[in-house]
């Protein structure tokens, strides 16, 4: 019988205290990992403002919004890494993504519960007039002349996800009570589905669900990694595989759609992909797509406003409103936002480098400076010589299979893939310029959303349909094989030595006080 080629481990230990989002809010507040003030904040730039004033420091629990009294909202919910490494027992930022990729193997089936014991439709409002009530729309800059809802994670099962389950983002601005824009990443999978359908006389049955368990929140990022993660898939299952036991679902009151049993708030409704409608009134006055801002985006640049599908709202269920309900308003561009569209993807570019050539891939990592969909690092390890250019298939593989990538960088395992510094020292050290950079797929299919791309449009509108895609970069930084001890790194004995047992710990401290930036990766290494 043929051996298996990867040892296989359990994506996650079970995590009941992150089986919902109330009960990781207490555990974390157990940890000593939770902000919370009474102090009311205003959901008009003031969340946002204090989020990035505290970017990538622990979750955030605001118990009075201005205008809200029935809401409770939280941030930076995962802005620290490293918190939600301890959330879901993985130790440190290598072995999660390796168990996330083991997830992604092996969902775990979600279960159905009653009507009646689901939390989120403890209290129900049919055919509601105005969903902005029963929401919280929040402005992250100056710059956008409305106020959006973009926090909700949808939820499409069954026969409209070719029988899988799919959870992700879309951006909703209710300008019409009970009828609000629906903005759908071109190539995604919700595009997809809509595709499926969009010569159907019949709109699409789907559920948008807040407060949902972190571990949906987490899939919900997972954008634009379609070769691992295929229409079809069961998202609401690999969820479930990393949180160690299964989502719980349950039937939506009004449309034939599952929503997220344990969500804090859900919006029930159908996607009308024919009824399109501009997402401001500015870009309405002006009947043009793509030139006014409108809501930050991904890639570290203002939005623009575009013509969307439209989400009708047949229903409003919730969790008893006495307990306030509580809003995941997620700040766009922000570390949050960062670790949740990275942290399965970056799994599941690990994943098909193993699918290509087992072994040789050591980890991955979207560093925040390449914004989510725009970039990664691959650390391979080249075992013999045969291995040698698989570095490259990779790389051409991750930027031909992940819509929107513009930049690939190999490195070998003698790099620390965290630390940007190492990086740029390998670009600097490694690269053949004649060689070793890479243009695999000019022509092919981007994202709308990187202004240099948009501008490919020129005098017509900044739309996908008009946009073309220069083609990605990938960057072979790898030291080629054979030629190990050409590419020596010095190596300090820090092994052999203890500062403590030279020097008091006030000097210690002093001393690693002033260390800044690269310094704390070579120090650690001794290189």
């Amino acid at each position: 019988m043929q051996k298996a080629l990867r040892k296989e481990r359990p994506a996650a230990a079970k995590a009941n205290h992150a089986a919902d989002l109330r009960t990781a809010l207490d555990w974390l507040r157990g940890q000593g990992d939770l902000i919370e003030t009474d102090k009311t904040v205003d959901p008009d730039l003031e969340i946002t403002g204090l989020q990035k004033h505290m970017d990538g420091g622990c979750p955030v629990l605001f118990a009075n919004v201005k205008g809200k009294p029935h809401h409770r909202v939280v941030t930076n919910l995962f802005g620290d890494m490293k918190v939600i490494n301890k959330m879901f027992g993985w130790k440190d930022d290598a072995e999660r993504v390796k168990k996330l990729a083991y997830a992604l193997r092996h969902p775990l089936k979600p279960v159905e519960i009653p009507q009646h014991d689901a939390p989120c439709q403890e209290h129900v409002i049919k055919s509601p007039k105005d969903v902005n009530e029963h929401v919280v729309a929040i402005r992250h800059t100056t710059y956008e002349p409305e106020l959006t809802v973009g926090s909700a994670i949808r939820c499409v099962t069954g026969e409209e996800f070719d029988g899988g389950s799919d959870l992700g983002y879309n951006r909703m601005n209710f300008r019409w009570g009970n009828v609000g824009t629906f903005q759908i990443s071109p190539g995604s999978h919700m595009w997809q589905v809509v595709n499926k359908y969009y010569k159907s006389k019949e709109p699409i049955p789907i559920t948008m669900c807040f407060g949902v368990p972190p571990a949906c929140t987490l899939l919900a990022g997972a954008g634009f990694d379609y070769a691992v993660l295929p229409m079809g898939c069961d998202e609401i299952g690999i969820a479930g595989a990393v949180q160690g036991a299964p989502i719980r679902l349950v039937k939506a009151r009004t449309v034939n759609a599952m929503a997220l049993a344990d969500s804090e708030l859900v919006l029930e409704g159908y996607v009308d992909p024919r009824d399109r409608r501009f997402e401001t009134k500015e870009s309405e006055d002006a009947g043009v797509q793509g030139r006014f801002h409108f809501h930050p985006e991904w890639a570290g640049y203002m939005g623009k406003a575009y013509k969307a599908p439209t989400f009708h709202v047949t229903a409003v269920t919730m969790r008893n409103p006495k307990t306030k309900p509580i809003i995941f308003a997620l700040g766009v561009h922000t570390l949050d936002d960062h670790n949740i569209d990275t942290t399965v993807r970056e799994a599941a570019i690990y994943e098909l480098c193993e699918r290509l050539q087992p072994g040789i891939v050591q980890n991955v990592v979207i560093p925040y400076c390449m914004t989510d969909w725009g970039g990664c690092i691959i650390q391979v390890k080249k075992r013999h010589q045969i291995d040698e250019g698989w570095q490259r298939n990779f790389m051409a593989a991750a930027l031909s299979c992940s819509q929107g990538m513009r930049l690939a960088i190999a490195v070998s395992e003698d790099v620390d893939p965290y630390s940007m510094d190492d990086i740029m020292w390998c670009l600097t050290t490694r690269v053949n310029p004649r060689t070793d950079i890479l243009n695999p797929i000019p022509g092919g299919r981007g994202q709308t959303f990187m202004p240099a791309e948009r501008m490919t449009a020129g005098e017509k509108q900044w739309t996908a349909s008009n946009t073309n895609f220069e083609g990605g970069m990938g960057i072979d930084a790898t030291v080629p094989f054979g030629y190990e001890s050409d590419f020596l790194r010095p190596v300090y004995p820090v092994d052999r030595v203890k500062p403590e047992d030279f020097f008091s710990k006030k000097d210690i401290e002093n001393a690693r006080s002033r260390m800044v930036g690269w310094v704390h990766s070579l120090a650690r290494t001794g290189r």
